[in-house]
């Protein structure tokens, strides 16, 4: 996962910050996840495609570029419900 400075927590809680607030329209988790989840592939497969030269490149190296986001993310997700697994309050879903 990249260094978590230079404004890295702050980016991430803006991001999050926005998907709250559309959970107050009325929309469900799962809408907000799913749109989340969408942008952040939109904007890093700019990301990939911006690093190469070539449309060629590009395609060559394409499997390599999903492995690298897939390989992040799944660090991230397993960091974050690690973290829950220790501290969330598993009562408060119950009736």
């Amino acid at each position: 996962m990249a260094e978590k400075n230079n404004g890295f927590l702050k980016r991430a809680d803006a991001h999050i910050a926005l998907a709250n607030e559309q959970m107050v329209e009325g929309l469900t988790a799962g809408d907000i996840s799913a749109s989340f989840m969408y942008g952040a592939a939109r904007f890093n497969a700019w990301i990939a495609a911006s690093s190469f030269d070539t449309r060629e490149d590009m395609i060559e190296e394409k499997e390599k570029a999903i492995e690298y986001f897939l390989e992040e993310y799944k660090k991230a997700l397993t960091e974050h419900l690690d973290h829950h697994a220790e501290h969330y309050d598993f009562t408060q879903n119950q009736s």
